[in-house]
């Protein structure tokens, strides 16, 4: 690797610097904490996103680094995961609630993923990243954490502050050490 690589988007239109400087690592700082405020202001981001019927089908699960919480999702995810994932600050657990009294919420995933949206924006406006990952097992989740059955884990973000890149092992280091890329808008847009 001759230096480090720029993270930052190369758009074909300008879009506004906090999106095109964003970028997802496994790279982190492992003597990075998370403050209670910092904390705090991520979930407020989350928690103020916008939802079918304003039903806000998420809840969270926050697990600091050197805690039994953190070691139990960590415990969860794939071993590939695992290896870079233990550097966070923070391990989050997205939950979607499937159905409340009125019955199934069936935007639930959607409306989640809104909420992490905003959560990991008001990431990077702080100046942290965040990794957000499928490789976990979902039922191991659930029974660590006693989640009834309309709360299902759907994905577990890494939360801290971006590391050096060069010092993940190779086995793990996937896209952190190459250019970034994206389909282009053509390739997203159906119909012309």
């Amino acid at each position: 690797m001759n230096g480090p690589i720029d993270r930052h988007a190369e758009t074909s239109v300008p879009i506004h610097p906090l999106l095109a400087s964003r970028h997802s690592t496994r790279a982190f700082e492992a003597d990075f904490e998370l403050s209670d405020e910092q904390i705090a202001a991520l979930l407020e981001a989350a928690r103020w996103a916008p939802s079918a019927g304003n039903t806000q089908p998420w809840r969270f699960i926050v697990a600091r680094r050197d805690t039994p919480e953190f070691k139990r999702v960590l415990d969860c995810l794939d071993t590939g995961n695992a290896e870079w994932a233990q550097h966070a600050a923070a391990l989050l657990v997205a939950v979607r609630v499937e159905a409340n009294a009125k019955g199934p919420l069936s935007h639930a995933a959607y409306d989640l993923g809104q909420s992490m949206a905003h959560l990991t924006f008001q990431a990077a406006a702080e100046g942290l990243t965040v990794r957000q990952m499928g490789g976990f097992d979902a039922d191991a989740i659930s029974g660590e954490f006693d989640l009834p059955s309309e709360l299902k884990p759907t994905s577990v973000a890494a939360i801290g502050v971006a590391g050096d890149p060069a010092l993940l092992a190779e086995s793990v280091a996937g896209p952190d050490r190459k250019p970034r890329a994206r389909l282009s808008i053509d390739e997203l847009v159906i119909g012309g």
